[in-house]
């Protein structure tokens, strides 16, 4: 194996760092979202909820891997954008915005962090309003929910990317709903945000994507979008969009000095993650992104509008495809919906919901059996039967009585943290697997 295939190999979830650095960065953005639903009140500036979640996420991580040999990378890997009612996606006002939350809003709130590159995302749609969200505004929420609990399913080794855009279609029809165009579901790789796998939402003649078969230890964001509308968004207001990303494969010499200052203080600052204008000098920033977006340096991130009095709901969260099934590592319980629609009659969507997402282990069940009732026998006192049991039905090789005993001292160690939990023994002595 060469040294760029054994580093490939470290960087995916075959590594326990990588995982815990995922798990890490999904523990800060689900609590910031958490913070941000709790300030989201009639009169509430989004703007101010905007930064307050950011911030959130700046402080988190600057709290962990403090004290690593080598500096590490952390902090928000998406800015957080509360898009209100019809408005579809990445709203993340300037300072200066006075844009206020309204009784009744639905809100769709996204963000991310990251850990040394490995990121986790999250979205959820919120109803500004006491007791079960009704009809069609409960339909369009119901609609995405479901829609990404069968896309979980459905996103899993050996399946392929058109199987989950043919069925996410078929829910949302289930719900009299769209599916929104151009909302795509990204592989995440270490820096990487919108990975070269992907899960088209809506089939179209103007977006194609290669097919593509999931694996194990991938990790992809699940972005689902619903509308009550025709699900075509639109940009309205060029001047609404505020974040961006930098394009690395661009080069460009700009013309313009406040271009060129932009663009150099962007490329210190956040030379591959999203970042939202509001963390650059404002008025420089409006004029040199101009040019830098036009020259292709910078990629764009819209904010688009579906039709006036439409629905809109967002569901995305973050899932690792580890050995043993598929670990949502973001999420956020929804509040009581009360849809006017209903999957239940559909069998198609039923099988899809009943799927689990862990992997069944096959083998073991004998050795389990014969180690729970030794264990029964140990914790009762009963020690010679005990060690004649895992005599006769554990140990398929000679062992010696000193096995026995260094089991016995794991078993006691166990109890004396008044949980009976196999997998944090492990390997027990002599072979013996005690989960």
């Amino acid at each position: 194996m060469s040294d760029d295939e054994r580093e490939e190999r470290e960087l995916d979830l075959t590594s326990p760092d990588v995982v815990t650095k995922y798990k890490t960065a999904a523990e800060i953005v689900n609590k910031a979202l958490q913070v941000v639903l709790s300030e989201c009140n009639p009169t509430a500036k989004i703007v101010d909820l905007c930064e307050k979640g950011d911030a959130f996420i700046r402080e988190q991580t600057g709290n962990v891997y403090k004290n690593v040999k080598k500096k590490i990378e952390r902090g928000v890997a998406f800015p957080t954008c509360i898009s209100v009612n019809n408005t579809v996606c990445h709203f993340s006002p300037l300072s200066s915005d006075e844009t206020l939350l309204e009784a009744g809003d639905i809100l769709k709130i996204d963000m991310g962090c990251h850990i040394d590159g490995f990121i986790a995302v999250v979205a959820h749609t919120h109803v500004l309003q006491e007791g079960p969200v009704k009809g069609r505004v409960a339909d369009v929420i119901a609609a995405a929910n479901s829609a990404a609990e069968v896309a979980l399913r459905l996103v899993r080794p050996g399946r392929k990317n058109k199987e989950v855009t043919d069925a996410i279609q078929k829910v949302a029809d289930a719900y009299d709903c769209k599916i929104v165009e151009g909302v795509l579901c990204h592989q995440l790789k270490q820096f990487v945000i919108d990975g070269n796998k992907v899960v088209l939402s809506v089939p179209s003649g103007e977006t194609r994507v290669d097919d593509a078969e999931f694996e194990e230890n991938e990790v992809y964001a699940v972005d689902i979008v619903t509308s009550t509308g025709d699900g075509k968004p639109k940009l309205l207001d060029e001047r609404q969009t505020t974040i961006y990303k930098r394009a690395v494969d661009k080069n460009y010499h700009l013309k313009m000095k406040s271009s060129r200052f932009i663009f150099s203080e962007i490329s210190q600052k956040f030379p591959i993650m999203p970042f939202t204008a509001r963390a650059l000098e404002e008025k420089r920033a409006r004029l040199g992104l101009v040019e830098c977006v036009n020259h292709d340096l910078l990629q764009p991130y819209p904010v688009l509008h579906e039709k006036p009095g439409d629905f809109v709901a967002h569901i995305k969260f973050t899932v690792l495809l580890m050995p043993n099934g598929s670990d949502r590592i973001t999420s956020h319980p929804l509040q009581e919906l009360q849809p006017t629609k209903t999957v239940d009659n559909d069998p198609e969507i039923k099988a899809w919901l009943a799927l689990g997402t862990k992997t069944k282990k096959k083998g073991g069940g004998k050795k389990k059996k014969a180690v729970r009732k030794a264990t029964k026998l140990r914790i009762q006192g009963k020690l010679s039967p005990w060690m004649q049991h895992l005599k006769n039905e554990v140990f398929s090789s000679p062992f010696s009585e000193l096995d026995l005993v260094g089991c016995g001292l794991a078993v006691k160690m166990v109890q004396r943290r008044r949980a009976l939990e196999w997998s944090s023994v492990g390997r027990g002595v002599g072979g013996v697997v005690l989960m």
